[in-house]
């Protein structure tokens, strides 16, 4: 039945959405983290490499993560010239995370999983609608 696969392709879409938001939370919690020696990289901005595969059961094309790679942006750097993982200017890397990118990110996963989401229930409530007719 179509709305089965509906279910299907929503909770492909539920679960990549939700591993993106983890890794939204990820990056954010390590926005201003540093490294604690001199030499030492911070951490890296974390991304997602969606891509879509067609399951071979139903015929239809499921959204699915295909990587976790990693930015590979320069690391700001800021004159903190007493900090221990400062150069020998001064200068300290930080993470190559924005914030507001990242929030901007998340707001977009949290529409696209409650879209998802919407397309679960509203399928669900036309099963339940068509076996109350049948009954």
């Amino acid at each position: 039945m179509d709305l089965d696969l509906a279910m299907r392709v929503a909770g492909a879409g539920l679960k990549v959405q939700a591993a993106r938001l983890r890794v939204i939370a990820e990056n954010l919690a390590n926005a201003e983290s540093t490294p604690r020696v001199m030499g030492e990289e911070p951490y890296r901005r974390k991304l997602v490499e969606v891509t879509s595969k067609r399951d071979r059961e139903s015929g239809v094309a499921l959204v699915q993560i295909r990587a976790f790679p990693t930015d590979k942006r320069e690391f700001p750097k800021r004159y903190m010239p007493d900090h221990p993982a400062a150069d020998a200017a001064g200068y300290v890397p930080f993470p190559n995370v924005n914030p507001l990118i990242e929030l901007v990110d998340m707001r977009e996963a949290q529409r696209s999983y409650e879209a998802n989401l919407n397309v679960m229930q509203m399928s669900r409530a036309m099963l339940e609608r068509t076996l109350d007719i049948l009954r």
